[in-house]
């Protein structure tokens, strides 16, 4: 991908598509990296609309209005990890390395990505109470452990992890981004996990 067209969470961005046969979920793309176009930056009252209208009260909501991926806004979270067996990163390298032949054969050769060394994954409660539990998949997650544990070491990111989403986050606006299984409908999978950084009424501009 060109410089260019290198782009942040909160841009827009413009870019053809092809669509799989037998995926029939909107957010189920291709996408052609060549025709990228990145747009502007949403600033932070922006961002708080965008993501409140986006929210669902649950993925029950979502399902309703026929849903396949939502954003959902956590009452309270606790952050947990687990170790990797050296079977699951050997299995994980093989795969990286496997994507990046394919992607090699297209484009600029790439290095295979080193696996996160950890599993993580989030038991939380919803606005109703209602307690859930889902494993992490959200590559951003394992990105900002292995820079933290470049500058803190390996225990010390870890607990800096936990207060990152069970305090900052929490506190200035969380969202679960949930999305279904291609195959289960009804498995809902945490692909994301966004910081709003609510606004709040007084906050708003007039």
């Amino acid at each position: 991908m060109e410089d260019a067209q290198k782009f942040g969470r909160w841009n827009w961005i413009d870019y053809n598509f092809t669509s799989p046969a037998h995926d029939g979920r909107r957010e189920s793309q291709k996408v052609v990296p060549e025709t990228i176009t990145v747009g502007t930056k949403l600033n932070v009252n922006e961002r708080s609309r965008l993501a409140s209208a986006l929210t669902r009260e649950s993925v029950e909501e979502a399902a309703s209005r026929q849903e396949t991926l939502t954003l959902i806004q956590p009452a309270d979270v606790t952050f947990s990890w687990k170790r990797k067996s050296d079977s699951e990163l050997d299995d994980e390298r093989r795969k990286h390395a496997d994507l990046v032949r394919q992607i090699s054969m297209f484009d600029s050769p790439a290095a295979p990505l080193e696996p996160c060394p950890f599993a993580f994954s989030f038991r939380w409660k919803s606005m109703f109470g209602k307690t859930h539990s889902h494993t992490c998949d959200d590559w951003e997650t394992a990105t900002a452990f292995s820079r933290r544990r470049d500058r803190l070491g390996e225990v010390d990111a870890l607990k800096s992890l936990k207060d990152t989403y069970e305090q900052d986050y929490l506190r200035k606006g969380m969202r679960f981004a949930l999305g279904t299984h291609s195959r289960r409908d009804q498995q809902w999978l945490l692909v994301g996990v966004l910081r709003v950084d609510e606004q709040t009424q007084q906050e708003l501009p007039l």
